[in-house]
């Protein structure tokens, strides 16, 4: 009877991250410009018929592992090549990933109802929906890491379990070996290491089932990369391990990012709607070991503290890279949040926590009424049914009365569940957007424009943030044009013109050249040209500049 409870909380769960998630994921294309690397990737492995070297450009790429491009390639077999297909297995890992939350709650917390919060809290986070919806490594990366770790706890807290709590920790370490390399098995592996010295029990690994593990993770991981060192020697120990791993650590990718505070504030920014709460259960959790002494919650401290400490130090910084500890702050967030709801005292925490959380419910009925009312014209282009705002006027006016009604009847954990609803309505007032703001995040009307109207015969010019897109969405030649730039942080097999003369003999080399550019690269083109060539803008497509440049003379 219990198990049937379980299993139906799971149902909920998977259905709710099914809207979360995969619904409605094919009506924008694929964005720029990293869903279109990874999408291009498969693409080019689909014509090579290549199962086991990633392709991009037309040469040998390797800034990620296999693992990714297997599933997007089956996808594109399944589905055929479009949006829904790249995004279909980031949604369903982002699926797995909540029941897998919910079920290391349970055994965990031994309590199925902070485990049924902490993958709501998971669910409908701004970070986690945007990864599952999107086409990137790190979401199924995550996902891998939370079953290994899911595994292990699962191992230790049942001993009749160990054996196979630990094989299962190496298989799922392997994966993640597979989707983003060596970090795949040293983060679950300094968890556990540093979890088990906390509690004096390193000896828990010191068995057979940890050699067998450990057997099965080589076979199931080293394989490829034995396979593409044989294959490519040390063009692929370069790339791989040097340039997207070791000179990530030693050199910023993106030097904005580059300092203490930006994962802290990224944490509690990207975990919104629940920010609040995550600052109140951290601030709780000195005086919550102390009075539990919880293995569970030094298991899931030891985990947020490996991987913090790990990219803290590396001076290349993304939020994503920094996403595997998320599970850990939500269930830490969903035990936290229970407890306090089920104290038989009013809880101060949660009250103040639940009306700040009003602020942004009722700020975007606000800022729909501003806008709608003093910015009409300019936005009717982009949403053509005006009468969708006025309906989401309403909707998040009523969401806000009713959860402001149950905050002040103290209905706490209605409240909580009402909070969760926050983001996914958001989502789909975006959905009610006209495709014109494609435009903005891909170039594929720009590359259907241009295939339609004109025979392109020889390499398109780029700017550097639209050349994937323009390569994945046209299959043709491309060139690069960055005045002045550095090349990408990995290295891209197409010209990379970012001095004026290497831009005119480019030029000079196509007696017709078609341009897809931003803004300051048609400032940058317009200047030099010269009685030598002519430039005609063609047509403008959101921040997409197309032209035409012909060599008038060689």
């Amino acid at each position: 009877m219990e198990e049937s409870k379980y299993l139906k909380q799971i149902v909920i769960l998977l259905a709710l991250a099914y809207f979360c998630f995969m619904f409605g994921n094919g009506l924008i294309s694929l964005s720029i410009p990293d869903e279109v690397f990874y999408a291009q990737t498969a693409k080019e492995m689909l014509q090579q018929h290549s199962w086991m070297t990633p392709y991009l450009f037309g040469q040998p790429q390797f800034e990620k592992p296999i693992f990714l491009y297997w599933l997007l390639k089956l996808g594109f077999l399944v589905f055929g090549i479009n949006s829904f297909a790249a995004r279909f297995f980031p949604a369903l890992f982002g699926m797995f990933g909540v029941a897998a939350v919910y079920l290391l709650g349970v055994i965990g917390f031994k309590d199925k109802q902070k485990a049924f919060i902490s993958a709501i809290i998971l669910m409908t986070c701004g970070l986690y929906i945007g990864l599952a919806r999107t086409v990137f490594t790190d979401l199924i990366f995550s996902v891998f890491i939370l079953l290994s770790l899911l595994s292990f706890y699962g191992g230790y807290s049942f001993k009749e379990k160990k054996g196979l709590g630990i094989l299962f920790f190496f298989v799922f370490a392997a994966l993640a070996v597979l989707s983003k390399g060596p970090l795949g098995l040293i983060i679950p592996l300094l968890t556990v290491a540093v979890f088990l010295f906390i509690k004096k029990d390193i000896k828990f690994l010191m068995n057979k089932y940890s050699f067998w593990g450990f057997l099965v993770f080589s076979l199931i991981s080293f394989p490829w990369y034995i396979l593409m060192y044989k294959l490519y020697g040390n063009a692929f120990i370069v790339e791989f391990f040097y340039n997207d791993h070791l000179r990530r650590i030693i050199e910023a990718e993106h030097r904005s990012n580059d300092s203490w505070y930006f994962y802290p504030f990224s944490i509690f920014g990207c975990i919104f709607p629940w920010s609040i709460f995550l600052v109140m259960t951290l601030f709780s959790l000195p005086k919550y070991l102390r009075e539990n002494n919880n293995s569970f919650c030094l298991f899931l401290i030891s985990w947020i503290a490996v991987i913090f400490v790990i990219f803290q130090i590396a001076h290349s910084k993304l939020i994503s890279y920094i996403f595997p500890l998320f599970p850990a702050l939500a269930l830490l967030a969903g035990g936290f949040i229970i407890d306090e709801v089920s104290k038989k005292r009013f809880s101060r925490q949660i009250y103040s926590a639940l009306l700040l959380s009003l602020i942004p419910i009722f700020l975007v009925p606000v800022l729909l009424i501003i806008v709608s009312s003093g910015f009409k014209d300019y936005l009717i282009k982009y949403i053509p049914l005006f009468a969708t705002v006025y309906l989401f006027i309403g909707i998040f006016f009523v969401y806000g009365l009713f959860m402001l009604f149950w905050i002040l009847k103290k209905k706490f954990l209605k409240s909580i569940y009402g909070l969760a609803l926050f983001l996914p309505l958001l989502l789909y007032l975006i959905a009610f957007s006209r495709p014109d703001i494609e435009a903005y995040l891909s170039p594929q009307k720009t590359c259907e424009y241009l295939l339609k109207n004109y025979k392109i015969d020889n390499a398109i010019l780029s700017s550097k943030f639209f050349v994937r897109g323009v390569k994945y969405y046209t299959d043709k030649e491309v060139a690069v044009i960055d005045m002045p730039g550095t090349p990408f942080f990995s290295a891209h097999p197409v010209p990379f013109l970012n001095t004026p003369e290497k831009v005119r003999d480019f030029l000079s080399g196509q007696k017709v050249t078609y341009c897809v550019l931003k803004k300051n690269s048609v400032t940058d083109i317009e200047r030099l040209m010269t009685d030598k060539f002519k430039s005609t803008v063609l047509k403008v497509i959101g921040n997409q500049y197309i032209l035409k440049i012909e060599t008038l003379s060689k």
